[in-house]
This record gives structure tokens, sequence and C-alpha cells, in this order.
């Protein structure tokens, strides 16, 4: 199915746990021209916030970097954000993404993927150890009609 784009935003970020609150709230803001519900928002903001997190936690552990958002509007309501660092990638995608794996030990509940999956309608993971990660966030927004 084609979607036609309407609207799109970039924003970049430094990955410093002060940004992820700004990131959440950015990409919230550009999905209310959809007129999402409450609900939407918040599954938007909690999914936003654990990529955005991931980025911070695994892709830059010991240094800072860039984290970059992208977000797209189509007509037909759909919601696109992509979220994506340069940092240090993931060598196994489908270990990073079963729920309770986390690569830093105990000291992290592994649940990222699997929050940021239960909110949206599609995840998309992909990455290159060395290079960095990409998530795709899609989302569509019903509204409230």
């Amino acid at each position: 199915m084609k979607h036609t784009l309407i609207n799109q935003m970039k924003l970049e970020l430094e990955s410093r746990s002060v940004n992820e609150g700004f990131a959440r709230a950015a990409a919230a803001a550009f999905a209310a021209q959809l007129d999402p519900t409450v609900e939407e928002l918040t599954d938007i903001k909690t999914a936003v916030s654990e990529a955005v997190t991931n980025c911070i936690v695994h892709a830059y552990p010991d240094t800072r970097g860039k984290i970059t958002l992208w977000a797209r509007v189509y007509d037909d309501g759909l919601l696109r954000i992509l979220v994506k660092d340069s940092g240090c990638g993931i060598a196994d995608i489908e270990k990073a993404r079963q729920p309770l794996y986390s690569s830093l030990g105990e000291e992290r509940a592994g649940l990222g993927f699997a929050v940021m999956e239960s909110f949206m309608d599609t995840l998309k993971v992909r990455s290159q150890p060395g290079r960095g990660t990409s998530v795709t966030l899609e989302k569509r927004i019903k509204g409230r009609t």
C-alpha cells in the first residue's frame, strides 16, 4: 500500500538522559496533528521513550553520541518514527528482542523492545555492530472519531 507523505520532522539530540523527555514530548507534539486519542499519544510517548533510552544506555555506554529522530505522518493516518544512533550496534538482534534480555546484565529489566512492540503496530530493528542501530516504529492513528 502506497502512503502519501503529508508532513515530516527531524530532530537531533545528544545522548544525554535529560533529552529522553524532550524526544518523547517532541514526537507526541508532532503526532498531535493526527488528532490522536490520549491513549494513542501515551503509546507513542512510551515507545519513543524506550527507543531513545536504548540509544543512551546501550549505544553509547561510555561516551556521548548523536541520536536522530525522524517522524512522518501520512494521509492514511500512519505515523512512522525512526530513532537512529551511530553507536556500538547490536550483534544479535533476535536475542536483544527477547523479553528480559539485557546486554548490561541484571541492572536493566531488558524489556525495551517488548514495550515498544506492545505499544506500536510495527517495530523494525536494524543494526550493524560498530555502526549503530535504527528502530522504526509505526502506528496507525485512528483518532477521536
